[in-house]
C-alpha cells in the first residue's frame, strides 16, 4: 500500500448506524463501525507500550462517535461518546483496519469470550430500576 492510496478523499459518520464511512483515492470504500475503531484505537490507553499492557476493551457494543477532528494531513482525532478521544487513527492505519477488519473482529470477539468478558456495558448497580408491575 502506497500513501496515496491510504488517504482518504471522504470521511462521513453515519450516526445511525455508528460507523465511519471511509472512501479512498483509488476507489476503495471502507465502513469501520465505532465499535471496531473504540477497541483497537492507537492510543496508549488502550495499545500500552507493549503488547503485555494492552488492555482489552469491554463493553463497547453501543459506542458511537462525538466528533471526528483532522490531525494534520496525515490522521485524525476521534472523540467517543464515552470519553474516549487520544487516539490519533492516521491514514495507514484507517487503511491496515480496513483491510484487516474480519480478522481483528475475530480476534476481539475470542478474547473476549476467553476473558468471559461482554461487549454489552454494564449497569452499576443503583442505577437500573425494574418497572413496576401494572
Amino acid at each position: 500500500m502506497n500513501a496515496a492510496s491510504a488517504t482518504p478523499v471522504n470521511l462521513v459518520y453515519r450516526s445511525e448506524s455508528r460507523a465511519l464511512a471511509i472512501e479512498y483515492g483509488d476507489g476503495e470504500q471502507a465502513v469501520l463501525s465505532a465499535e471496531l475503531l473504540r477497541v483497537y484505537s492507537p492510543s496508549a490507553e488502550v495499545r500500552g507500550h507493549s503488547d503485555a499492557e494492552r488492555v482489552l476493551q469491554t463493553g463497547k457494543k453501543h459506542v458511537g462517535i462525538d466528533k471526528v477532528e483532522p490531525v494534520g494531513n496525515y490522521a485524525i482525532r476521534i472523540t467517543f461518546d464515552d470519553g474516549h478521544d487520544t487516539g490519533i487513527y492516521s491514514w495507514g492505519f484507517l487503511r491496515e483496519l480496513h483491510e484487516q477488519r474480519e480478522e481483528r473482529w475475530q480476534a476481539y470477539l475470542a478474547e473476549m469470550e476467553a476473558a468471559n468478558a461482554s461487549r454489552l456495558p454494564t449497569i452499576p448497580v443503583g442505577q437500573w430500576t425494574p418497572p413496576k408491575p401494572r
